[in-house]
């Protein structure tokens, strides 16, 4: 039938549709691109300790964790779901390589390769399982995102308890820590590269893909995507394993700075991811988002995150800090929803 369209015709707005969301995207990143700029430039001036190599290092240690987590969750909200377990899956994923080192080859020295490839492994298939099973259980057994991620946030966080009586496990080779704290140049830590090239090559799967093109079309309308012959459950299922596989990434860039694994790493972790792609002007309601706002959002995060430190803010207020801007940054989201309706 002529009416009948092509997954990628149904994907693909139309030109000036495009143009229309790209000049809106540009300016929303310029705009919290500038929130950025002024943050850093206020705790410029209130602490001289801000600008420093030390708290470069800090900070972009903080954001890499976050940032890896932000990415997956950005193809999650554009697609209409949520993933609250990232945080705890980041945790069990860390502690399992951690406890695999430890218990399969005890008193492993700091040259041991092997220990260490396989801890590794073990770590990111740990994550990327939980990624399979929640993808599983919202495409195809239909529960809400919220519930089922929610779910697996307690399933992920008993497990890393379970695994050695909620204790960190620190018995894994010296090897670890020092790949985990190494510097190029003594400025670029190889996390923060690894990162790099992770967050470069899931900005262009987003926007220059149909895989990318199918999440935000997805989370727009799945109904009107099914309708267009998207095996929606396909790519849900793809969108939630690799927010899983990128925290089991993640898992492995802390427990290589920490030199150990613990199921309390990553606790706080996935309201910063949740906080940074929404601030980086990615929609709950889905069918928007960008690679490149989630990390400007997370620059926000960590820097607000370091900066409230280095002026003498009780860390306590951080998770408050946080709490409030991811509130204010949803409320301005539905009124841009609400918005976009009336039209």
């Amino acid at each position: 039938m002529a009416d009948v369209r092509t997954e990628a015709q149904a994907a693909t707005p139309p030109a000036h549709r495009r143009l229309l969301l790209r000049g809106h995207a540009v300016i929303r990143d310029l705009w919290i691109g500038g929130v950025l700029l002024a943050l850093i430039v206020a705790f410029s001036i209130d602490s001289p300790y801000f600008l420093t190599r030390a708290n470069w290092l800090n900070t972009s240690s903080t954001g890499t964790e976050v940032l890896l987590l932000a990415v997956g969750e950005t193809f999650v909200i554009c697609s209409g779901g949520i993933d609250l377990s990232v945080g705890a899956v980041l945790g069990f994923a860390g502690t399992a390589g951690a406890w695999v080192m430890a218990t399969a080859f005890p008193g492993a020295t700091g040259s041991a390769v092997g220990p260490v490839v396989l801890g590794f492994a073990a770590a990111v298939a740990a994550g990327t399982a939980f990624g399979v099973l929640n993808g599983f259980l919202v495409a195809w057994a239909g529960v809400p995102p919220f519930v089922v991620t929610l779910g697996t946030l307690g399933i992920a966080t008993g497990f890393g308890y379970l695994l050695n009586n909620g204790q960190e496990i620190s018995a894994i080779p010296a090897s670890v820590a020092t790949f985990g704290n190494k510097n190029l140049g003594g400025w670029v830590p190889v996390p923060v590269l690894i990162t790099a090239v992770i967050t470069i090559w899931c900005g262009l799967l987003l926007a220059k893909t149909r895989f990318g093109a199918y999440a935000l079309t997805i989370g727009d309308s799945r109904e009107a995507a099914v309708r267009a012959g998207i095996n929606d459950r396909r790519y849900l299922l793809e969108i939630y394993t690799l927010s899983g596989l990128l925290a089991g990434v993640a898992s492995v860039l802390v427990m290589a700075r920490l030199g150990a694994g613990s199921p309390v790493s990553g606790a706080t972790d996935n309201l910063n991811a949740i906080a940074a792609v929404v601030i980086g002007g990615a929609s709950l309601f889905g069918g928007r988002g960008t690679i490149i706002g989630s990390v400007i959002g997370t620059g926000i995060i960590a820097v607000l995150l370091t900066g409230l430190v280095l002026v003498n803010v009780p860390p306590f207020w951080q998770e408050v800090a946080v709490g409030a801007i991811l509130i204010a940054a949803v409320y301005i989201d539905q009124l841009r929803h609400r918005k976009a309706i009336r039209r």
